[in-house]
């Protein structure tokens, strides 16, 4: 338990090439290593099949980088691409070239049985380590990437960013490609350079950052490639092309076969309503089919057939997204498949570039409404926080300004009731109610989703254990399988000698909590003299309600003062009223901030808040003998 979300964590990274690479920043007598040029080259051709070759040579300059240098790998798609390593060695000072043993060469590869194609993925990675490596070495990586097949066909696309962070002494780009090959390229903070050599067209982007900037003034979270030094190069005219040359790979999957109807039939059962049919086939998909593997990448773009998704009850993103999208079909509901980015990009740049949706879900035009079977427990008609108000690319229907919905303001809630009897010697009998909705809800139901009776019945003596007390008690919850948006948990318990008598203490939750209020703004505060960066940002009401009974022969000494704060979208008030030795608190915390996405301005003056209130809840009640 005592998981507590911060409002503006982070969704799920965005595995894009983006090469922020370790902690190579900072002064030069700070830094553990440089990398002193990187080399890159794409050959392209016209079908869109490509060569891509990589040398990069990183000086080791401190003792606590040896342990990450030692080795380099790369992964490559084994069912469409090969791989080589040109060179691998350990250079000297003195200029020795130490080069790497076929010993320190290894494969990891990931492949079906008899040379079948693996069900999860193929993706195989190739590692050297370098030999006799020590402080002051410099290490040489350069390999090449055959592809034998591109990811969509006839087309090439690739972006990738540097950190202003790290230090490159040198770093090269270049896409060589037929100049009658239609393209877009742009370069980010790179000086750019465009040649024709014969029938050939060569881009060229060229940068070095030789005085790296600290990284702690890389404020924002949100991730947007026009922000770093970067490029894009892509033969896809726009994103619509995109979902179309994906939708020519999945629609065929999504064909209803005899199996698919029959299921399609016992799983709507009695409903004829469109919505309730859409609901308990999606809830099937969601709870039956393990969500497993690659989504979107090279050698990933073409969904398994679904008599080998519903044999093994898994499959990718895709997978689900054309499972769900047949038995839709086969129900007489029309959907199509859609592209999003799941990771913490928002905008997508100009060039149209496919690493920059790696996500499928499902939408469906007739309820106005997207589906992502992949997320077991949200519930029917919401979607998990890495999908809402993102850019969307529809295989049918595309539109440039078209996005998932955003959560609504007000949906995630928490109320927590507590009573708490104290005893003279600081043990203390309590109950509390705590009521979620929205996604705190979806949250606290994967946390229950798995436990066991007997776990559940040893929930109150371990939580409390792992402070060093002894507690008993029981906990009661809802249905942890549900896909309800609302999620309900009660407990009980006795603890000895919880408190120190007399003394002193914050109010806060006594038991499993997880938003509450004293975490869900500490977590938020920053640090006074750091700038905030621009992050993705939501809604969150918490409410907490105490009810406190101190023992015969003490007195409550001291409380916290009434609080009420109030800054653009979000109020906080405290309320402490005491009845002889019963104490009452009540505390909200109510943000409406609408997100998904919150401007540094903003989250400026919403930190300076969050550290106002926490002078409050920092606050303590005294009680003392009469």
């Amino acid at each position: 338990m005592g998981i507590v979300p911060s409002k503006r964590a982070l969704a799920p990274v965005f595995a894009l090439a983006f090469a922020f690479m370790g902690v190579a920043h900072a002064a030069a007598d700070d830094r553990p290593y440089q990398i002193e040029y990187t080399r890159i080259d794409y050959t392209v051709d016209a079908d869109g099949r490509y060569v891509e070759s990589r040398e990069t040579a990183t000086k080791v300059l401190k003792e606590s980088a040896l342990s990450y240098l030692k080795d380099a790998s790369v992964s490559y798609s084994t069912s469409v691409q090969k791989a080589e390593v040109a060179e691998a060695y350990t250079l000297k000072p003195d200029g020795r070239k130490v080069p790497a043993p076929p010993g320190n060469f290894q494969v990891s590869a990931q492949s079906g049985q008899s040379g079948d194609s693996p069900v999860y993925s193929d993706q195989s990675t190739l590692t050297v380590v370098f030999p006799e490596l020590a402080v002051g070495d410099t290490v040489v990586f350069r390999y090449r990437l055959t592809a034998s097949q591109p990811m969509f066909e006839k087309h090439f696309s690739v972006l990738e960013n540097f950190s202003p962070a790290t230090y490159y002494g040198d770093v090269r780009v270049t896409v060589d490609a037929p100049a009658t090959l239609v393209s877009r390229f742009q370069g980010w903070k790179m000086a750019q350079g465009e040649a024709t050599r014969g029938d050939r067209r060569v881009v060229t982007w060229t940068w070095r950052n030789r005085e790296p900037v600290d990284p702690e003034s890389l404020r924002d979270s949100v991730f947007d490639p026009t922000r770093y030094p970067g490029y894009a190069y892509s033969t896809f005219s726009d994103y619509g092309q995109i979902a179309a040359a994906y939708g020519a790979k999945a629609d065929p999957k999504a064909e209803p076969t005899p199996r698919i109807r029959k299921l399609a039939d016992e799983l709507a059962g009695d409903a004829g309503d469109p919505r309730e049919i859409a609901k308990r086939l999606y809830e099937w998909v969601a709870r039956n089919i393990t969500y497993a593997g690659n989504c979107i990448g090279l050698g990933a773009v073409v969904p398994r057939d679904l008599d080998v998704v519903l044999n093994n009850k898994m499959g990718d993103c895709k997978d689900h997204a054309t499972l769900l999208q047949a038995l839709l079909k086969a129900k007489g509901i029309d959907s199509t498949q859609a592209l999003v980015n799941a990771g913490d990009t928002y905008v997508l740049p100009d060039i149209p570039v496919a690493s920059m949706v790696n996500h499928v879900l499902n939408y469906v035009p007739s309820l106005d409404m997207y589906l992502d079977s992949t997320a077991s427990t949200v519930p029917f008609g919401s979607l998990p926080p890495a999908d809402a108000g993102k850019r969307v690319l529809l295989v049918h229907g595309y539109g440039e300004d078209t996005k998932t919905p955003a959560h609504t303001a007000g949906r995630d809630t928490q109320r927590l009731t507590t009573r708490v009897k104290i005893l003279a010697d600081g043990s203390v009998k309590g109950s509390q109610q705590l009521a979620l909705t929205g996604r705190l809800a979806v949250a606290m139901r994967e946390q229950f989703r798995n436990m066991g009776e007997s776990d559940s019945k040893q929930l109150v003596k371990r939580y409390f254990q792992g402070r060093g007390l002894a507690a008993t008690g029981a906990v009661r919850y809802a249905d942890p399988v549900s896909t309800s948006e609302d999620f309900t948990l009660e407990a009980d318990f006795d603890v000895a000698q919880l408190l120190a008598m007399p003394g002193g203490m914050q109010v806060q939750p006594w038991f499993v909590s997880l938003a509450p209020i004293t975490s869900v703004v500490a977590g938020n505060s920053g640090v006074a003299d750091a700038p905030a960066g621009e992050s993705n940002c939501g809604s969150l009401i918490s409410e907490e309600s105490y009810e406190l009974e101190f023992p015969p022969g003490f007195r409550i000494a001291a409380t916290p003062k009434d609080v009420a704060l109030q800054r653009d979208n979000v109020t906080y008030t405290a309320k402490y009223q005491r009845d002889g030795n019963r104490l009452s608190v009540q505390r909200n915390l109510r943000d409406l901030t609408p997100g998904p996405t919150c401007t540094a301005e903003y989250n400026t003056g919403y930190r300076a808040l969050m550290r106002e209130i926490l002078r409050d809840l920092r606050s303590q009640v005294v009680y003392l003998p009469e």
